[in-house]
């Protein structure tokens, strides 16, 4: 049997240490934890990868603690804006919706794109007919209600500035979520969630829908999930990069991911981090920031939870 395996993340930026009071922690590292839980025991069960990424993402989605989901940040205009994208190694298939607006679970909205559809990216006014087709549950306003998420908006509401999830600014609550992981067949799969960034305009999109950008999987490689400065990701191209030097230049998961996270986004001044994983099951989580909410659990028997990088 293969061996098999599952990361996630919670987002990654300036964690200050100061400003995150144990009992922060504690829920945090809880939260990574039930996500870790449901998707490794789909894993141990004989699930498949993609249904695996996908159920651990929904939990960390329907937790107010992160910017995806129930926890997703405001927009310019005081809604709330989410994007999602799913991608299957073995078959190269994949399902991407953005500007969706009261979807409880986008990550699953993007998974049917994936399944149902004959494409692969959907957005706004089309993907949410989708998602109604496709009897989805939407919630009303007052489901993504959350103080902090809020007050974050007021501070910069009716001016041009925006605030990446991620911000120095901002008081540690972070965000876009993400999982990869390997199953016991040996194939694997990438999913990322995110309500992008505090009082967007004009549509903005990042990299998380973005297949290749923030999210790509291939069998021949690796999964990745990106968290991070999404404009530069998209620009670096960053989860299809990793992919490409394991491809052409036959270096390893570890390798890859580090060239790309410490070496190649820092020269366009890009940050964030990324969880990976390999056909061996094998992970890397590297990040260059702060910190980054993650976690990982094998059958091997290894086990990690962590926010800061120590």
């Amino acid at each position: 049997m293969n061996t098999f395996s599952i990361a996630i993340h919670g987002g990654a930026g300036t964690l200050i240490k100061g400003r995150m009071t144990p009992e922060k922690e504690q829920a945090y590292k809880s939260a990574l934890q039930a996500a870790l839980e449901e998707g490794y025991q789909l894993l141990e069960n004989g699930g498949s990868a993609v249904d695996a990424v996908d159920a651990a993402v929904r939990i960390l989605e329907d937790s107010p603690l992160f910017n995806a989901g129930k926890g997703s940040v405001f927009t310019a205009t005081g809604s709330h804006e989410m994007d999602a994208s799913i991608m299957d190694g073995k078959t190269l298939n994949a399902g991407a919706v953005s500007l969706v607006t009261g979807i409880k679970n986008p990550i699953t909205l993007a998974k049917d794109v994936m399944e149902k559809s004959e494409h692969v990216f959907l957005a706004g006014a089309g993907a949410m007919d989708f998602a109604r087709a496709h009897k989805h549950t939407i919630e009303e306003d007052a489901y993504f209600h959350d103080d902090l998420r809020h007050r974050q908006w007021q501070e910069i509401k009716n001016t041009d500035g925006f605030q990446l999830d991620h911000s120095v600014k901002k008081d540690s609550k972070f965000g876009t979520v993400g999982a990869v992981a390997c199953d016991q067949s040996g194939n694997i799969a990438a999913a990322t969630s995110t309500g992008g960034m505090t009082n967007k305009k004009f549509g903005r999109i990042g990299d998380s829908p973005m297949i290749g950008a923030g999210n790509y999987a291939n069998n021949k490689t690796c999964a990745i999930s990106c968290t991070g400065s999404g404009e530069f990701f998209i620009r670096g191209v960053v989860a299809y990069d990793v992919a490409c030097l394991m491809e052409h230049k036959e270096m390893s998961l570890e390798a890859a991911a580090s060239e790309v996270i410490h070496k190649r986004i820092l020269e366009i001044n890009g940050d964030g981090g990324l969880i990976a994983v390999n056909t061996k099951g094998e992970i890397t989580m590297p990040f260059n920031t702060e910190g980054m909410y993650r976690a990982s659990k094998s059958s091997t028997g290894e086990q990690m939870i962590a926010i800061y990088n120590d």
